[in-house]
């Protein structure tokens, strides 16, 4: 039974509805009204917002060293596929080149989003994956939860900060970054970069 391949691409990040101390990862079909929501953890998320936000932590993250062992020996990330889900869980590979030879390597979905990101790699799911699992939006049935709920806590942590000085804004936002929260270091940059 084969389905049809579909592009998606990260369109939000936000603290789980359903899960605490988790957070959501949403997929938009390219070309398409359908998203995919998918939980992930706190370390996985603030790997994708580094990459997301082009930011340069301190050391280099899991996935920075993975890219680059992987440019070290010639093995080119092509393409990551989410090609199954069962009981809740994703599952992803990574379909690889290297010398001419296609590998897939299983994979967590979330390290394989980690690592699409930082290669600037197209991510494919199956139709029969967002039909199961995915939710239609639509312009007048209004937002997702999850992007609801990243709305609101956007809101309201920008809030908090626009009442705060520059100053008191780049003392936070180095704190942030030494404590390797970049998920907060991206709004608090976000808050200085608009008052410039």
């Amino acid at each position: 039974m084969s389905s049809k391949k579909l592009e998606l691409e990260i369109i939000a990040l936000s603290h789980s509805v359903t899960q605490s101390h988790s957070y959501a990862v949403v997929l938009g079909e390219v070309n398409g009204v359908r998203k995919l929501p998918i939980v992930i953890g706190g370390f996985e998320a603030q790997a994708i917002a580094v990459a997301l936000e082009n930011m340069q932590p301190t050391r280099p993250l899991t996935h920075d060293l993975l890219k680059n062992l992987m440019i070290a020996f010639d093995v080119k990330l092509t393409e990551v596929l989410i090609h199954r889900i069962h009981e809740g869980i994703f599952y992803a590979k990574l379909i690889c080149k290297s010398h001419n030879e296609t590998i897939e390597i299983d994979s967590r979905t979330s390290d394989a989003l980690a690592l699409a990101v930082r290669f600037d790699t197209p991510i494919y799911t199956f139709e029969n994956i967002l039909d199961t699992a995915g939710l239609q939006m639509d312009e007048q049935m209004g937002q997702t939860p999850a992007i609801e709920e990243r709305k609101s806590k956007t809101t309201s942590n920008k809030n908090d900060l626009v009442s705060m000085s520059i100053t008191d804004l780049q003392n936070m936002l180095q704190d942030v970054l030494d404590k390797e929260d970049y998920i907060r270091a991206a709004q608090i940059r976000d808050e200085i970069n608009s008052r410039k």
